[in-house]
């Protein structure tokens, strides 16, 4: 439910096709329930979107927290290209190049990139098994469960759990069959995000995504950083690289210091206000 005494606005906002209802919420008491937020994601009764990204005040010295919920209305760690959007609209309200995002997967800074792109350092990759999590011990650079065409994924957590499967044809994968059976298998106690990424060259990676509690996404910001920190620890690509989505392309490089940066488009597609009864 939510307590307000004006009415709550929002932004749909989207990253390659990646959709968001934005929510400002520093001026606002709102308690986002699950069913609410199934409510407004639905893309027939509610507004319809991926993600729900509410921009909460600050809690430990950066600009703002930043609250997800999936459109299943689960919570959801970190969203790459989420964090563009609401990046891109706090430098503009700020007028600073630099901020910095606080989240339940830690702090995210983002910066203005050239041709008004968005750059979000993601954090470190980790790819220890517990990490991922994974339910057992296991090598994460091979894993080996499958599914389908879908098989001996590499593991990484990227703020969030992927599972990365290298294939030679990205476009014949099932992924409406075989994604469901990744995100619910007993390897992910938390779920995964699920990759079917095809080797274009070793800086051009093209990527399909399901999205935990979401489905098949346009883009997914963390899935690219994942698909290339994977592809390089199996060597298959170089540290830098360009993920190729449906909804179009991202620049990522793997730093030395481990830390993941993404590079991107962010855009405003329409504004307006949430009917009461979306949140009730």
């Amino acid at each position: 439910m939510a307590t307000q005494t004006t009415p709550l606005r929002f932004r749909k906002m989207h990253g390659l096709g990646n959709d968001f209802v934005v929510l400002d919420t520093r001026a606002h008491d709102l308690m986002l329930t699950p069913k609410s937020a199934r409510a407004i994601a639905d893309r027939r009764l509610g507004i319809g979107c991926d993600q729900i990204m509410i921009i909460e005040a600050p809690r430990n010295g950066g600009d703002a927290y930043i609250a997800i919920r999936n459109a299943d209305g689960g919570i959801v760690e970190a969203c790459g290209n989420g964090f563009r959007c609401v990046a891109h609209l706090l430098m503009n309200e700020t007028h600073k190049d630099k901020v910095t995002l606080e989240t339940v997967a830690g702090p995210v800074v983002a910066t203005r990139a050239p041709k008004e792109l968005v750059a979000i350092d993601m954090g470190p990759a980790r790819t220890a098994w517990q990490d991922i999590p994974l339910a057992e011990a296991r090598d994460t650079l091979h894993i080996g469960i499958g599914e389908g065409l879908l098989q001996d994924p590499v593991g990484v957590n990227v703020g969030n759990p992927h599972a990365v499967f290298f294939v030679p044809d990205a476009e014949t994968v099932d992924l409406t069959t075989e994604g469901p059976k990744i995100e619910h298998h007993p390897m992910f106690p938390q779920r995964t995000n699920v990759e079917a990424v095809e080797v274009l060259n070793r800086s051009h990676l093209r990527m399909r995504v399901w999205e935990r509690g979401v489905g098949i996404t346009r883009a997914c910001g963390t899935g690219a950083c994942a698909a290339l920190v994977a592809a390089a620890r199996r060597g298959l690509s170089e540290r830098k690289a360009i993920v190729t989505l449906d909804g179009g392309d991202l620049e990522i490089e793997w730093r030395a210091d481990n830390h993941v940066i993404m590079t991107g488009p962010v855009a405003e597609a329409f504004t307006g206000v949430i009917a009461k009864e979306l949140l009730a």
